[in-house]
């Protein structure tokens, strides 16, 4: 006896909202042929976790080009969902843009969207699986301008303009904004070597915004550490630095 394949479940993330209508019209036309089912919408990466946190997807149909994040950013976040979605992007994109999705085997779909290229790549969908991190982070080689921190069943996005410290403290990692600090599970060494340009090295277990340094003073632990605290503007306490990494006072100073 045969089986009836439960209906794809499809969310489309597009910043413009006619591009957001003229996939609703064209998953509709598909619809007639493939058992699919239009979840929600949302035009950015905020929006989007947000509402896959409460009702998930299979298949998100995601904007490169959106502003604050864009999609393949927002890919990444995406695999923090407890449920990763196979990821189809539609894009605008360049020739070289293009065969780079090609190369990695990530589906894509070219705007002006076809249906019959949707259709598709929607029938292909259901056995495919979410792209892999490492691939998307070949895909965008700029640093992420987001955190995704997975908190109380919802997924928060941190700007990296907000963070004052990274600090490694057993598997976790603290992130530290005016406000308040977050934990997440990812590499301190990995960090470093992804925001580069913005964090710097004080201690083996800890990176600090460039921009965050307000001073340097006397009174660390000399018997572990240099003798020198690094003061962030914003926080009330100073953080130590490390023999190894007292050179930043001098380059600092």
């Amino acid at each position: 006896m045969s089986t009836i394949a439960r209906a794809l479940r499809i969310f489309i993330v597009d910043d413009e909202p006619p591009a957001r209508n003229r996939l609703r019209e064209l998953l509709s036309d598909c619809n007639e042929q493939l058992a699919l089912e239009i979840t929600g919408e949302a035009g950015n990466g905020q929006e989007a976790l947000d509402k896959l946190m409460v009702e998930p997807a299979d298949v998100v149909l995601l904007d490169i080009r959106m502003p604050q994040m864009d999609g393949i950013e927002l890919a990444q976040h995406l695999q923090k969902l407890p449920r990763s979605p196979v990821v189809i992007f539609t894009t605008a994109y360049d020739a070289y843009a293009i065969k780079a999705f090609e190369l990695h085997a990530i589906d894509y779909l070219l705007k002006p969207i076809r249906l019959g290229r949707l259709f598709d790549a929607l029938s292909r969908a259901r056995a495919a699986v979410p792209v892999q991190l490492e691939v998307l982070r070949d895909l965008l080689p700029e640093p992420r301008r987001h955190l995704a921190i997975h908190e109380r069943g919802k997924i928060h996005l941190i700007a990296i303009e907000q963070v004052l410290f990274l600090r490694a403290e057993l598997k976790y990692i603290t992130v530290r904004t005016g406000e308040r600090e977050y934990l997440i599970e990812e590499s301190l060494t990995a960090l470093e070597k992804e925001f580069i340009t913005r964090f710097v090295r004080i201690h083996r277990n800890c990176l600090v915004a460039r921009d965050a340094i307000e001073g340097f003073e006397r009174g660390g632990d000399e018997g572990e550490g240099s003798g020198w605290l690094v003061k962030l503007k914003g926080l009330p306490e100073a953080l130590p630095i490390s023999r190894r990494q007292q050179h930043i006072v001098k380059d600092f100073g």
